[in-house]
């Protein structure tokens, strides 16, 4: 039986790209995103109730990393890019279904032209990326405090220390600061790029973010505005 799925919501997120995006929904709780309907599926009752939930779990689709066949076995990049270990196994976006889950906060929900519109935090998503589904997220049967993360868990404290001048800082959108600069903390970089005199740029909040990392420390060398990619 053939499946097909069509998208109920698109995300209007901070990144343009896919670079610098959180590896995981929740890291940085400060971003925040909108989640908006496609036209068919803006009506109201359609999220009647989801007020009364903290966080809601996203289905979406990595629409930027679809590509014919699949391979039993990926290289995650929090292993180097040199372990591969089964695509079942991992949250690689090349799988046979190319969905990812996300759980975020549900901050609060506006009812205007554009229908109810989520307002959420913590999302790991690029924007325009298609919502396949929304579900609440219910913290008794969803949460498992004990559960084992696997390979998931190696290095999920390790952070840069980030060095963002106040000139530059200043910027951005006072509202912008705190996000970017724990998505710098995070480490954008892939895991096997190590080399101290590479300038990275990163796309937030409508700035280009320019900065280097030697060792253990991040040094925000630019921010200028970030105007659109010419095609």
């Amino acid at each position: 039986m053939e499946l097909t799925m069509k998208p109920v919501a698109r995300i209007q997120s901070d990144f343009p790209e896919k670079f610098g995006i959180p590896r995981q929904s929740g890291l940085v709780p400060e971003l925040e995103a909108r989640v908006v309907f496609e036209p068919p599926y803006r009506a109201p009752e359609a999220v009647r109730g989801l007020e009364g939930f903290s966080h809601i779990w996203l289905l979406w689709a990595f629409s930027e990393s679809l590509r014919e066949g699949w391979s039993p076995t990926v290289r995650p990049p929090r292993l180097g890019g040199n372990v591969r270990v089964g695509v079942f196994a991992s949250r690689s976006p090349f799988r046979p279904n190319p969905i990812g889950l996300s759980a975020v906060r549900l901050e609060r929900i506006d009812f205007g032209p554009e229908g109810p519109v989520l307002h959420v935090r913590g999302a790991d998503l690029m924007d325009g990326t298609p919502i396949l589904d929304i579900k609440p997220y219910v913290p008794y049967s969803d949460s498992y405090p004990q559960a084992l993360a696997g390979f998931g868990g190696a290095h999920v404290d390790d952070a840069l220390e980030v060095e963002f001048p106040a000139a530059l800082r200043d910027m951005l959108p006072p509202e912008k600061r705190e996000a970017a600069e724990k998505v710098l903390r995070g480490d954008p970089r892939p895991s096997y790029q190590k080399d101290p005199a590479r300038m990275y740029g990163l796309s937030f909040a409508g700035f280009q973010i320019r900065f280097t990392v030697d060792g253990n420390r991040l040094t925000v060398r630019e921010v200028q505005e970030d105007f659109p990619k010419l095609t």
